[in-house]
């Protein structure tokens, strides 16, 4: 089926539990591009617990086929913009009702579309709000600073009395190396700490890739970016507790994010990227998912 870019597209935000607010709720929201969000059901009615929605708003096809996202990637005020109107959306639904966070800028053709989604996969939609009920996510991410560079042997001093510049550069070198490889072992065992912390407060961890560039900002090198499923009632803990995992380490600095909707658990994990680790994390290397 074509889609003209003058007709709207369906935005889907999020999977929810049937609630009997969720409709009055989410009818004074404005989603992305300001668009009105509305509600496609299935299975059960008049909100209740068996109901499982998909929560919409019609966006512009030429913003969001194909050419139009493509050319927007580009664009981060666009994408900020679209990020906010989604994760806003997102927050009000989890705030009343068990929810299935959507990926970013997921469309369908048109509502019958969507409703279509959500029939074939009402059981796995179930099965997973039963998983995540009562659950938030929270982030952690391990930086490390960039350590200040060794200066050879001032000219005329007596450590450089023996010493040509050549050997004083790679003394200098030697040293930086040794430096670097100290802060990443550092960044190892934070790692190894969060490890501990998720064994005893976590039921599920997601790995995703360190950001660079300008989503990792100006905090270092981000070596370590882990979302960790977490019951409710025991997040404070978490956070706590794994916010002291850069204790005492040099160089390194952890940052704990949350919590939020459960974003890295809406869809099980696929066994073909499984990577065969638990909710601790243990056994990952900080150098090897930067390299």
């Amino acid at each position: 089926m074509t889609t003209r870019t003058s007709e709207p597209v369906t935005y889907a935000y999020v999977v929810a539990r049937g609630h009997p607010d969720l409709a009055k709720t989410v009818a004074g929201l404005a989603g992305v591009a300001g668009a009105p969000v509305h509600l496609i059901a299935e299975g059960g009615e008049d909100g209740d617990a068996t109901e499982i929605v998909l929560v919409v708003s019609p966006v512009p096809a030429a913003d969001f086929r194909e050419e139009g996202l493509r050319r927007h990637l580009e664009d981060l005020d666009w994408l900020e913009a679209v990020a906010r109107a989604h994760h806003a959306i997102v927050e009000e639904v989890t705030a009343l009702t068990p929810a299935l966070p959507l990926r970013l800028a997921t469309v369908y053709v048109d509502d019958g579309s969507a409703r279509d989604m959500l029939r074939s996969a009402v059981r796995l939609f179930a099965e997973r709000l039963d998983h995540l009920a009562d659950q938030v996510e929270w982030g952690v991410k391990i930086y490390v600073e960039a350590a200040a560079p060794t200066a050879p042997p001032a000219p005329g001093s007596s450590a450089s009395a023996d010493v040509t510049p050549g050997r004083a550069y790679l003394s200098a070198r030697r040293r930086q190396r040794g430096d670097r490889d100290a802060v990443y072992r550092a960044a190892q065992e934070a790692a190894e700490r969060v490890g501990d912390v998720a064994r005893a407060y976590a039921t599920d961890r997601a790995a995703h890739r360190p950001q660079q560039g300008a989503l990792a900002g100006d905090a270092g090198e981000n070596v370590f970016n882990d979302a960790f499923l977490v019951p409710r009632g025991r997040g404070e803990a978490f956070r706590e507790e794994a916010a002291r995992a850069g204790q005492g380490l040099t160089g390194v600095r952890v940052e704990v994010t949350g919590p939020w909707a459960p974003y890295s658990f809406a869809m099980p994990p696929q066994s073909a990227t499984d990577d065969g680790e638990g909710a601790d994390g243990a056994g990952r290397d900080v150098r090897g998912v930067t390299s």
